[in-house]
């Protein structure tokens, strides 16, 4: 029997072809040659190396007990709380009613694209799971162009030009910053320009802040500051409280934007019903702040800028170049310095270049077809992760507390990111 028309096998056409999350794929992948026995150099997934906050974690002890179904929009106690961080953070007048919980952001991201029907614009290069989630519901999407010597990042232009043609079709545009893949970030000039032009075009904007707390400098600000009736902003705890596995996410609405809320709660009313009682009372915890959490959130910053630096000096030492991080835990190297001999050994493709340094080398990286570029383009993803995040918060705020982090900080506390670089200057130069 052809399966192809056997009903029992009626696959949804939007899944076929796409496969599962590049970032999960990888994670799975390197856990199993580590437990084969290989050495693994995990740059692959995007995980917070940092422990979850000893305060938070032990909120989520005293609510473990917590078993009921909380309200689909969450916990109104936990909404409060997301309303005034985010009021103390961008200097905003939300309040608890504009807030949506749900069990990650991403998630909600999904839900959010069920609820609206319009196009959806991406930036390129952009975080794996956008496009998938849109062919997996239907929805067309829009790749817009960026360029390596603006960082990457979107220009008001290259916005302008996609939607002028058809200026009232629904759309929504996705901001993600800091970047991943490329922990760059906008300037407020920058923001305003985008802003100006979402507001022309009445698009609905997603801004992608998860990565918000984990700017370098502490100077995040939302583009909600100067489009707010059209922005909502996303965040969570996955990456600057280091709780991925908890799966708690949230969406800050406008009030001109209530509809879309409560159509996104009934998505959720039919799907997840609600999100972890013990997960959302904890979380309180972490949004409210405090001085043990700033100061967390302090050491978090300097770590990961010594490692971004780290990192981006040695892989321009190799000629491979990369924009300087200004946040999370990404950097966006390209090897086309590298393309004749790497096309000596058939290397002519970003995945085909991943797949020979995993094998030769044990590094884990993503390429950069997993972002939205073509296969021939030679550049992927690092994600600079695989350290004990504990000790460096450790070591940083003992050792290192009145004084900068330092090279030496790095390859006694992070060393295999430099057992990593080590391993591709060799590589490259064995080429």
């Amino acid at each position: 029997m052809d399966i192809n028309t056997d009903h029992r096998y009626a696959i949804n056409l939007n899944v076929r072809g796409i496969q599962p999350s590049a970032t999960l794929r990888i994670n799975e992948l390197s856990n199993q040659l580590r437990a084969d026995g290989r050495d693994i150099i995990k740059l692959g997934l995007g995980q917070s190396p940092f422990p979850v906050p000893e305060r938070v974690v032990e909120a989520l002890r005293e609510h473990a007990h917590e078993k009921d179904y909380l309200p689909v929009k969450g916990l109104k106690a936990l909404r409060e709380s997301i309303s005034g961080y985010i009021n103390r953070s961008q200097r905003m007048r939300s309040t608890w009613e504009d807030v949506l919980i749900g069990p990650g952001s991403k998630e909600l991201l999904f839900i959010l694209q069920l609820a609206y029907y319009g196009d959806l614009l991406i930036p390129r290069p952009s975080w794996v799971s956008y496009a998938p989630q849109a062919r997996i519901i239907g929805r067309s999407v829009y790749w817009l162009p960026t360029h390596a010597e603006n960082n990457w990042q979107l220009t008001a232009e290259e916005l302008d030009i996609i939607c002028r043609d058809d200026p009232t079709r629904p759309r929504i545009l996705i901001l993600n910053y800091p970047s991943n893949p490329t922990g760059c970030t906008y300037t407020e000039d920058q923001l305003l320009a985008l802003a100006n032009v979402a507001r022309k075009y009445g698009l609905i904007l997603l801004s992608d802040e998860i990565y918000g707390e984990v700017h370098f400098e502490g100077n995040h600000k939302s583009i909600a500051r100067y489009y707010p009736e059209g922005t909502i902003i996303s965040t969570g705890l996955s990456k600057w409280a280091g709780a991925g596995g908890w799966r708690l996410g949230t969406f800050i609405f406008p009030p001109e934007l209530r509809p879309l809320q409560d159509a996104m709660a009934i998505i959720a009313s039919e799907t997840y019903t609600s999100t972890s009682a013990p997960t959302q009372h904890a979380a309180i915890t972490a949004f409210n702040g405090g001085d043990d959490l700033d100061e967390y959130l302090r050491q978090s910053r300097r770590v990961l800028k010594v490692l971004g630096e780290y990192l981006h000096r040695r892989l321009e030492g190799m000629q491979v170049w990369t924009q300087k991080p200004e946040g999370a835990f990404y950097l966006f190297p390209d090897f086309s310095e590298y393309q004749e001999p790497l096309a000596k050994r058939d290397i002519k493709t970003s995945p085909a270049l991943c797949q020979a340094l995993l094998e030769d080398t044990g590094i884990a990286i993503l390429p950069a077809s997993d972002f939205g570029f073509a296969p021939d383009k030679l550049s992927a993803r690092l994600a600079f992760v695989d350290f004990d995040g504990g000790d460096a918060l450790t070591v940083a705020s003992t050792d290192y507390a009145d004084k900068p982090l330092d090279d030496a900080f790095v390859e006694a506390v992070c060393p295999r990111l430099k057992l990593a670089m080590d391993k591709l200057e060799n590589w490259l130069g064995k080429l």
